[in-house]
């Protein structure tokens, strides 16, 4: 017998990505895993979660601006090139096959392994959560049962989300051990993502830091805040030699000017090019890349088209979840009569 079940009959293997909507998505999610999932798309069968329910699990007094979000990082994605004719948008919340089989996956596993889990720990302490509720401990188990839902080989992830999938890999293990091997066990596909600082060069961009340049800007707004990122403190004059490796604009640079980044160190470090000067270059460079952004964002101003997008991929991803579902409930022995589809 096979150890693992086969995914559908699809030729493509299936990757399983997404974010919590909660707000705009910035230029570190780009460059972070959004442009990624834009070429995998080409060459793999892709879902993209919207998980709104996780969301709650840091922002669950917070929920009036649920909505707004789920909508706000759809027309991010759309804008940002992911092509719903070539990947399944969806919302988490809509499909309960997801929540069902997390509750599965809760039964067998440890509190012990949760709160020990790196990812949570370190989530726990940015977010100031000394007593961890349920929910948020919960997480690795409701992120597995996401992936474990739609049978995706693979799951594109940062190095920091590692344990997380790992986690997922031995809860899916262990389920097919149990009871019978019907799901697949799924592999991390890590890339070699750049991670971006913030404007103020001391932290990873945030909405709530207000250090991010989001998808969404205007050109106006990038050049503006390009202008007050933090460069080398102690360079006062254009003609003081610079020392890039410790100037934001630098950083910025190196990510999406690569083919001008050594021309730029070099004139930096000899004083031949001003702050002023370099940040207009990386302004130019990032209102480049975003353009066409805005381009296609134009098309989504009606919101009724990023509803019909959200409802083909949820109905989609649904058929898939409920397929998976009758094979769990037939491998637990708990599938005890036909149910109304």
């Amino acid at each position: 017998m096979e150890r693992q079940a086969n995914n559908m009959s699809n030729s493509k293997k299936r990757i399983l990505t997404g974010d919590r909507p909660t707000g705009a998505l910035h230029l570190g999610h780009y460059v972070g895993s959004v442009a990624n999932r834009v070429k995998l798309q080409e060459q793999y069968d892709s879902y993209i979660i919207i998980a709104d329910v996780q969301a709650l699990t840091t922002h669950w007094e917070k929920e009036e601006g649920l909505v707004d979000s789920v909508y706000q990082i759809t027309t991010d994605y759309l804008a940002a090139g992911i092509d719903p004719n070539k990947s399944t948008i969806f919302i988490q919340s809509m499909i309960p096959e997801i929540h069902e089989l997390a509750m599965y996956f809760s039964m067998y596993t440890s509190v012990n392994v949760l709160r020990h889990n790196p990812t949570i720990k370190t989530e726990a302490a940015q977010h100031g959560l000394k007593d961890m509720t349920y929910g948020f401990l919960g997480y690795p188990v409701s992120q597995a049962a996401d992936i474990a839902i739609f049978k995706a080989n693979l799951v594109p992830v940062g190095e920091d989300q590692i344990p997380h999938i790992e986690l997922a890999r031995k809860i899916v293990r262990r389920f097919n051990d149990l009871y019978k091997p019907v799901l697949v066990e799924p592999e991390t596909l890590v890339g070699d993502t750049p991670r971006l600082v913030g404007l103020d060069g001391k932290a990873k961009m945030s909405k709530s830091l207000n250090n991010a340049i989001f998808l969404s800007d205007s050109a106006e707004e990038v050049t503006q805040k390009v202008r007050n990122a933090v460069t080398d403190p102690a360079r006062i004059h254009k003609t003081d030699p610079g020392h890039p490796e410790i100037c934001t604009v630098y950083e910025y640079h190196k990510v999406f000017n690569r083919d001008e980044v050594d021309e730029i160190e070099t004139q930096c470090r000899q004083g031949e090019i001003g702050c002023v000067a370099c940040k207009k270059r990386l302004a130019t460079t990032i209102n480049n890349i975003l353009e066409p952004m805005r381009e296609r964002r134009q098309q989504y101003q009606d919101k009724s088209l990023v509803t019909d997008i959200l409802k083909a991929g949820t109905q989609k991803a649904h058929q898939v979840a409920r397929e998976t579902m009758e094979e769990v409930r037939d491998a637990l022995q708990i599938n005890y009569f036909p149910r109304n589809q």
